[in-house]
């Protein structure tokens, strides 16, 4: 294998990037604008819930109840003149949820005797109802210690929330968007220029030159491995100045798991195009295997754990379910390099897995 023979694919490879301005654009812009745009609008702490209240009592005691619901912050209400009319707002989508305070509220709160207020909860988005169940524990207390005053339980519970303590999406949601940008890039660009080439005709030109296939894959994929890092770089900086993420761990461990993880996803695009040598096909299939998987089944937005047994352990064979773990520990927890080995080694395995099937494809097709 000559090193010369690669630079000079590298260096050809780069004249078709410069005079391309789709592929400069895709390369540059797309970080920027995906990580703006997901880091800002992907946002798991609801807020702003829609509430009808019926206050069928009309005393202090349920205006301190609705009052102690819309001061948290997470609820917006609106009155009602009838429990109907709150599950008719339910039914039309306007709320989310209702409270139905009763007319003997009052009554009820006598000494020896028990009172009850009723809350209605849209399930058909259970990630919507999930979410107003568990305020709806603080929400109880709160209400109780407003009316009767702190309440000394036998038992006190502490909740401590490690590496993200205010629970901030984008901390979750940046780290695991650099998986999603370097896979997406990556991929389109090796499939879309390669299989460009295999319409164009040079392909083959380029094959009669005593230039190895191994070679010619090594230096395709250079120019878009510098590319793809900038990518990381931007990305990077983007978490630290405009999200304010925390990286705690290794900066150069996370270079070295970008560069793996890379390369991955840009054999993939280059077996991709080999296979369809089409740049229509190749973008399809491109984003059939790499955004999709990426976003729903690398861990980027739900956890595996919760996958069923098969899922599960499918999800395995996508790199950016490890480079997401690796990613999220690094920047979250201060992982050192044990801690993230066996993401890590299963990184590497995909990788050497993904070199070698692009490379048998390659030679397949092309020597005689």
């Amino acid at each position: 294998m000559k090193f010369r023979s690669i630079l000079a694919i590298a260096k050809k490879e780069v004249f078709h990037i410069v005079r391309d301005p789709f592929t400069m654009a895709l390369a540059l812009g797309m970080p920027v604008v995906m990580v703006l745009f997901f880091g800002y609008a992907i946002e798991f702490n609801m807020d702003r819930i829609g509430l009808a209240v019926f206050d069928g009592n009309k005393t202090q005691t349920s205006w301190n109840i609705e009052k102690t619901f819309t001061s948290s912050g997470y609820f917006i209400s609106s009155p009602v003149l009838s429990p109907a009319e709150a599950v008719q707002a339910l039914d039309e989508g306007r709320v989310h949820a209702a409270l139905v305070i009763p007319p003997t509220l009052t009554q009820d709160l006598k000494p020896f005797s028990s009172a009850s207020v009723q809350i209605l909860i849209d399930g058909s988005d259970n990630s919507s109802a999930g979410s107003i169940v568990g305020y709806l524990g603080g929400l109880h207390r709160r209400i109780l210690e407003n009316e009767f005053g702190k309440i000394k339980a036998p038992l006190e519970v502490k909740t401590r929330f490690l590496f993200n303590p205010e629970l901030n999406s984008r901390w979750f949601v940046v780290p695991g968007l650099a998986a999603a940008i370097i896979a997406i890039l990556s991929i389109l660009l090796t499939a879309l220029t390669v299989a460009r080439e295999w319409e164009n005709g040079s392909m083959e030109l380029l094959l009669a030159t005593p230039v190895r296939p191994i070679e010619i894959i090594l230096g395709k994929l250079l120019p878009y491995s510098v590319m793809g890092m900038v990518a990381v770089f931007f990305v990077f900086i983007m978490s630290q100045l405009v999200f304010s993420v925390p990286f705690k761990g290794n900066f150069f461990v996370y270079l070295v798991a970008c560069m793996i993880f890379l390369s991955t996803y840009l054999a993939q695009g280059l077996l991709i195009s080999v296979v369809t040598r089409k740049q229509q096909l190749s973008m399809q299939i491109a984003m059939l295997s790499g955004l999709l998987p990426t976003i729903l089944l690398s861990g980027f937005i739900f956890p595996n754990e919760h996958m069923p047994s098969f899922f599960y352990y499918v999800t395995m064979i996508l790199p950016a379910r490890w480079f997401i773990k690796i990613s999220r520990q690094l920047f979250l927890q201060g992982s050192s390099f044990f801690d993230i080995l066996p993401s890590f080694l299963a990184l590497c395995a995909l990788f050497c897995l993904m070199i070698l099937l692009a490379t048998k494809k390659f030679k397949k097709d092309v020597e005689p």
